[in-house]
């Protein structure tokens, strides 16, 4: 029996609530639990002490007999001084862009900038022959 220390959800729609439980890994999430080991009302402000309740005697009872916390719960246990500090896993980058349109988005900028260049140099081209045009000018003024 894999024992896991999780977080069970309640209060109303809208109105998250979790109590903290030892439970069996394969139970479902707010199913049967073993015993409850704390609360954790989101809603509160974080620096609100009853934010997170914690049972540490009991919760370090269950972590002798193997419970595993679950990540959000190692979190807490390491913010109350009752365990190291968890792995933060590498989260997915879902929402970025598929292959294809990294593609079309790379050709796009790369035509700006080659553009840029272009108009760059065009703009170039045209300082140098205004300031030939300009340079003869007062020449013949003098000798004229």
């Amino acid at each position: 029996m894999a024992l896991k220390i999780r977080m069970s959800r309640a209060g109303a729609k809208k109105r998250p609530f979790f109590h903290i439980v030892v439970a069996d890994s394969r139970s479902p999430r707010d199913g049967r639990f073993i015993e409850r080991l704390g609360t954790y009302n989101p809603m509160l402000a974080k620096d609100a002490k009853d934010r997170v309740v914690l049972k540490l005697d009991r919760i370090k009872h269950w972590l002798g007999l193997g419970a595993t916390p679950s990540e959000r719960i190692a979190l807490f246990l390491f913010q109350a001084g009752a365990g190291e500090q968890p792995v933060i896993r590498e989260q997915p980058k879902k929402s970025a862009p598929r292959a294809k349109t990294q593609e079309r988005l790379k050709a796009q900028a790369e035509a700006g900038a080659k553009a840029a260049t272009e108009a760059g140099a065009k703009a170039k081209e045209e300082s140098e022959a205004a300031a030939k045009a300009a340079a003869p000018a007062p020449a013949e003024a003098q000798a004229g």
